[in-house]
């Protein structure tokens, strides 16, 4: 099983380690975002539009940040992400726990936090790359999303708990903390290789991964897939909070549960690929469908129901994210992966704006259950068009 293969390294198990701590920070500190915005105004919309701040920036800093990493040691370059976040995350605390916390200070920190998540996105996953190496990628993809959606499903559960006993700002606190053993881990690494210094401007350099991701039929197809599916059915920062309280009516503590039942599909979709190893198209496209039902099964309202479908959607979703990222990175040269991951990013998060705002415009419009039920219908039409016959994987040049 290549995810414990990798696991035996003990360079990749301390970052890991460190990894999986950063992120139950991160799904803490989104939970009590959410709760916090309907605190604060009561309104969906309101809701959308601070998950649609925080995507934002993807597509503006994804591109130039896959020229980065293909330019400069990626350690650095996290050092600089991962530390930027722990700042802003602490600042936000502060302003909480303090009492002068406005919705107008969640949406500047909705935005600076995903300016940086943008930058860290494409150059944490050449890293991943760079320090398992190509053979045991796929591995390494498994493993961290194992520890990414067990992050999932933990992290908003003890949010909830925190936001009862204490308050949101201790949340986000929690969050701030949790960067100290990533940023160690990250000193105690050596820099790695630098790339090759650009001939000309960065977006000249970022449009050639553009044209390997337009020319390659298989990541083409791949990335288009992740764009509908992420318009579409993974907005979940929105739906989730919004669905909890606006139709469920549920404490903070409920809250915390519906988000874990998220973590807890997503969690079997993790370890699913680490026990079958490779991807294959179909179990993307599997993972699409998942989605649908998901969704759909939030109109029937029933509260013993609703956990259920949303384990389901996080499983497709997850499903989804990993088969996609690692057919991706399978098949793209490592002079270019920081660029190709980079275009990946900003199609992932990039959609995270315009499919926030929608499914909270869905909300007040419909109403959650029909706007449950709108989404899921779209997303069926997307799986069904994505059921034609798919190109073959091939190998790329190193």
């Amino acid at each position: 099983m290549l995810a414990l293969a990798v696991l035996k390294d003990p360079r990749y198990r301390a970052y890991w380690l460190a990894l999986f701590t950063s992120q139950m920070g991160t799904w803490m500190q989104a939970a009590a975002q959410g709760w916090l915005v309907l605190l604060l105004t009561g309104s969906a919309e309101r809701l959308g539009l601070v998950v649609a701040f925080q995507f934002l920036p993807a597509l503006l800093f994804s591109l130039p940040a896959g020229v980065l990493a293909d330019r400069y040691p990626k350690r650095n370059l996290l050092l600089l992400t991962q530390g930027g976040m722990m700042l802003l995350a602490l600042l936000m605390a502060l302003l909480i726990l303090t009492g002068r916390v406005r919705y107008g200070h969640v949406l500047a920190f909705a935005f600076l936090y995903g300016a940086l998540n943008a930058m860290d996105l494409p150059v944490r996953q050449s890293f991943t790359v760079e320090l398992a190496g190509r053979g045991r990628y796929p591995g390494a993809i498994a493993l961290n999303s194992f520890g990414f959606n067990l992050s999932r499903l933990l992290g908003p559960a003890l949010a909830g708990l925190l936001i009862a006993l204490f308050g949101v700002g201790v949340a986000y606190l929690a969050n701030a903390l949790s960067f100290l053993p990533l940023l160690l881990v990250l000193l105690r690494l050596p820099p790695g290789p630098r790339g090759e210094d650009g001939e000309g401007r960065w977006w000249r350099e970022a449009q050639e991964g553009v044209g390997f991701v337009l020319a390659h039929p298989l990541v083409r197809r791949v990335v288009g897939l992740v764009l509908f599916a992420s318009l579409l059915g993974m907005n979940f920062q929105t739906l989730v909070p919004a669905y909890a309280r606006l139709v469920l009516g549920l404490s903070a503590t409920g809250y915390g549960f519906l988000v874990s039942s998220v973590g807890l599909g997503a969690l079997a979709a993790a370890l699913v690929m680490a026990f079958t190893g490779r991807p294959k198209p179909g179990r993307l496209l599997l993972g699409v469908l998942a989605l649908a039902p998901a969704h759909m099964g939030l109109f029937l309202a029933h509260p013993a129901l609703v956990p259920l479908f949303l384990a389901l959607g996080g499983f497709g979703m997850i499903s989804v994210l990993i088969n996609a990222n690692t057919l991706v990175q399978l098949s793209v040269p490592d002079r270019l992966r920081g660029r190709v991951m980079a275009v990946y990013s900003l199609v992932m998060l990039g959609t995270g704006p315009l499919g926030a705002y929608l499914t909270g415009l869905l909300f007040e419009v419909l109403g959650g259950r029909w706007a449950a039920l709108v989404l899921g219908g779209a997303v069926f039409l997307v799986g069904l068009y994505q059921a034609r016959p798919w190109p073959k994987a091939s190998s790329p040049p190193a």
